[in-house]
């Protein structure tokens, strides 16, 4: 297994595959590189780079105690791509990875990132404050909180349904999808999980957003019910100096699964263009 180990010991599980630029992903919570199959293999086959690592905590890479905030997060990225020495790399991050990706390309990016993709992020916040009257209340999120932390398989169980919005009228469920979110879930460790929550949610990003200079392409479903598009990629492509939105009517927060073909094809033409 290729791992690198950071300098407070943890190992970072990751996944690097062909030639050619590199693309980077980053995945949601509480997921893995797993999540990114689809992806991984259609830009293997168009002759790119793919490389996605497990953030700590989740996946195969190790069950730490500490270090489950986004700047913690975005330094993992920023020896990974040291360690692999990528430069004009696109980087791609799905609701939780869109963060870090933001925050890795904010203050290390400089070089190294030619493009950047936030795939239904929870960039520029999530959670209701002062500044961010509209946000999604905390006790939302402390919720997800108390499932993770007191019901965690049954949670997760749960928390596919929405997710990928098989809870919408018409919509054709896959067991294997499900389940597949499900496993990544349960191979992470509940304490970096239970952490995480805070991260995605509270962390701003809004001045990470617009110190980037990089080409940004935010792509968002209009049917997100884990990270609403009003709050976050509506807002955030005004943030950043070059940015470009493609939303999708119908899509849910899963859309890199659950509507590959579409997402991977406007992910190609970002890329070439």
């Amino acid at each position: 297994m290729d791992k690198i180990t950071v300098k407070d010991g943890t190992e970072i599980y990751y996944k690097d595959w062909g030639t050619g630029q590199p693309i980077v992903f980053h995945h949601g919570w509480p997921l893995s590189s797993d999540d990114w199959d689809a992806q991984m293999m259609f830009f293997l086959d168009k002759g790119f780079r793919v490389i996605a690592h497990d953030r700590r905590g989740h996946g195969r890479s190790t069950q730490t105690a500490n270090g489950h905030d986004m700047d913690t997060y975005a330094a993992d990225v920023a020896e990974l791509t040291a360690a692999l020495d990528l430069k004009d790399a696109i980087h791609v991050g799905h609701s939780t990875g869109g963060g870090e990706v933001i925050r890795y390309a904010a203050k290390y990016g400089k070089g190294r990132v030619a493009k950047v993709v936030l795939v239904s992020a929870v960039t520029p916040i999530m959670a209701q404050t002062e500044s961010n009257p509209e946000g999604v209340p905390l006790a939302v999120f402390d919720e997800i909180r108390q499932g993770t932390a007191t019901q965690r398989p049954q949670y997760f169980k749960d928390f596919t349904t929405a997710f990928y919005g098989y809870n919408r009228e018409g919509a054709k469920v896959s067991e294997g999808i499900k389940e597949n979110w499900w496993r990544q879930g349960m191979m992470g460790g509940i304490k970096a999980h239970y952490d995480c929550i805070k991260a995605f949610s509270e962390t701003d990003f809004t001045e990470d957003l617009k110190s980037v200079d990089v080409p940004v392409l935010v792509m968002h479903g209009e049917d997100d019910q884990i990270v609403p598009i009003a709050l976050t990629g509506a807002k955030a492509v005004k943030l950043v100096k070059d940015g470009k939105l493609i939303t999708y009517p119908g899509f849910p927060h899963g859309m890199p699964t659950t509507e590959a073909a579409t997402i991977n094809a406007d992910l190609l033409a970002f890329i070439q263009a």
